[in-house]
């Protein structure tokens, strides 16, 4: 039974919400290679025979089939703000969590709130502002915030844990990419370095717009991507970057995958950002966590590099789909509403792998 949300916080100044964490977004998220050793020795869950997706594959959320029409899609995502206005951080966090039941195939029908809030340097208006935004893109998906959870915490945390179903048919793993596939990105690189901007104070309000136009469009063109049985495997894109969630779909499907550097899709200041150093830890640690596993031009500049570990906070969803199909899967999800999606490379037979062209 869902847990009625009931805060209690005395009135503080305000302040800026990022000054408060030490990492926001999916920055936060623990690097592939820790959370590894931490999964390494845990009892598989493969016993259960209702259980169609769980740890195995690092996908976005756990499936168990009810019976032969109905799956349930159940996901948990928080982290701490990476922007300042409580308002797009209620509304980036929900956006993040309810994804990954879109790239799962299914669609959400509720979500409990995750909040933990420092109760002496927060006052109540900030804390009511971020879970109306969180209810707002409820709202928009169709669902209602059904309960929740509330602790006293040192860092501010929000989150969801959301709940979907769908048709058997239509689950969509990480793991179903097959050789010759073409892949296709739905949104533009970039959120990670906006973040670290945004600590510096160095992110032009423009470039803020476009951040918070990106990160609350929400990925629902996954559940009618996961009707067409020529799209063979989604994943979101979120804080292992575009090329460590592109190599757990290596790795979960068997085979080699090759993105095409120039085709990737990026945020308008982006490159230049990056450029200039502003990136984060997380894309660090991203790239020493996994990049044995991949191979970059030779002469591909660091900061190039950045751009394809950048964390992404509700990013876009990466697809594996019948080559033949990609064009007009292009169209239609332009005509949906997502102006930055691109083709971006391809699979191949192989070991798993990386392979950035230029």
């Amino acid at each position: 039974m869902a847990i009625a949300l009931s805060i209690e916080i005395a009135d503080a100044p305000a302040v800026r919400l990022t000054s408060l964490a030490h990492g926001g977004g999916c920055g936060c998220k623990l690097a592939p290679s820790v959370l590894q050793q931490l999964l390494a020795d845990q009892v598989e869950a493969n016993s259960f025979r209702q259980l169609l997706v769980g740890t195995e594959t690092g996908d976005d959320a756990a499936v168990w089939q009810l019976d032969e029409d109905t799956c349930v899609i159940a996901t948990t995502d928080f982290f701490m703000p990476m922007v300042d206005d409580p308002y797009d951080f209620g509304r980036i966090a929900a956006t993040n969590a309810i994804s990954d039941v879109y790239a799962m195939g299914g669609r959400p029908i509720m979500a409990l709130a995750i909040l933990g809030m420092p109760l002496d340097k927060i006052p109540t208006d900030m804390v009511r502002e971020i879970l109306r935004g969180g209810k707002a893109i409820c709202a928009t998906a169709g669902i209602p915030v059904a309960g929740g959870h509330s602790i006293d915490s040192p860092e501010p945390i929000y989150g969801l844990a959301v709940i979907g179903t769908c048709r058997p048919e239509d689950v969509r793993r990480n793991s179903g990419a097959r050789p010759g596939d073409a892949l296709i990105l739905t949104k533009a690189l970039g959120v990670g370095i906006y973040s670290a901007a945004i600590k510096k104070e160095a992110l032009p309000e423009s470039g803020y717009a476009e951040m918070i136009a990106s990160t609350t469009l929400l990925n629902q063109i996954g559940s009618e991507l996961a009707q067409d049985p020529n799209v063979h495997a989604i994943t979101d894109v979120t804080g292992f970057g575009l090329l460590g969630h592109a190599l757990e779909m290596a790795r979960g499907s068997g085979s080699a995958l090759v993105i095409r550097d120039s085709d990737v899709p990026l945020f308008s200041e982006a490159a230049s950002l990056a450029r200039d150093g502003y990136v984060t830890g997380a894309s660090r640690r991203n790239w020493a966590s996994y990049g044995e596993a991949v191979v970059l031009p030779p002469d591909m500049p660091e900061w190039r590099r950045h751009l394809l570990t950048d964390p992404q906070t509700s990013g876009g969803l990466l697809i594996a789909c019948e080559r033949n199909s990609a064009a007009a899967l292009v169209e239609k999800i332009v005509a949906d509403g997502y102006p930055s999606v691109r083709p971006v490379g391809h699979v191949e037979p192989g070991l798993p792998s990386i392979t950035v062209q230029a």
